[in-house]
Order: structure tokens, then sequence, then C-alpha cells
């Protein structure tokens, strides 16, 4: 039950997003929960093994480099989901930062709600 609501807050987050920032678009909401779930699995699978590999420059750069690993993330699912369009690295990066910032809000709204 709470991974569906997870999934959920993450796509209220992603349709959010596409109204907000003029280059990021999704289609319907269907869409939006599609890209949700797609960003997770890549989240999961993807970016450990591209962090692992970028680990140097991930510490010469601060964790900065982070930023391009999930801007990576969300290009991917922007090729591999029709109806979701992100244009360009730069709105990818904000896109990304927006989305951990908004789903940190959200997520814990939701603790928030199960401790009362």
């Amino acid at each position: 039950m709470k991974l569906i609501l997870r999934l959920l807050l993450s796509a209220l987050a992603v349709v959010i997003l596409s109204k907000v920032l003029p280059n990021v678009s999704v289609d319907d909401y269907g869409t939006a929960l599609i890209v949700a779930i797609a960003l997770s699995l890549l989240n999961f699978i993807i970016k450990p093994i591209m962090v692992i590999l970028t680990l140097p420059i991930t510490i010469l750069t601060f964790g900065l480099f982070l930023l391009v690993i999930n801007a990576v993330i969300i290009k991917l699912a922007d090729n591999f989901i029709d109806g979701f369009n992100v244009d360009g690295w730069l709105w990818a990066i904000i896109f990304s930062l927006l989305l951990s910032i908004l789903q940190s809000i959200l997520f814990s709204l939701l603790k928030s709600d199960k401790k009362a």
C-alpha cells in the first residue's frame, strides 16, 4: 500500500512539474504514472551502477556529479516513454532537482499523516 501511495505521489509531482516548467511536458495522468514507475525502476536498477562507475568524478566534484546522473535517468525515461518530453539537459537537471524536493515534501506529508 505504501508503494502505491508513493508512486501516486510521484506521479502527482511529475504532473505538477510539467505544468510549472515550460520545457517539460506530460500528455496525461496515466503517462505521469508510467513516468513515476519508470523513474523508480531506473533509480533502482541503473542509478547504483552509474554511481559506482562514476565514483571518482563524484568525489572530485563533491557529489555534484550526482545531478548529472539524475539528469541521465530523466533523459532515459524521456527516451523510453512516449508522451513524456524533457527538452535538453539543463531542463533535465532542473526537473530532477525540483522533483526530489517536491517528492520529499509530499512523502513527509505522508509520514506525518501516518503518525497522527
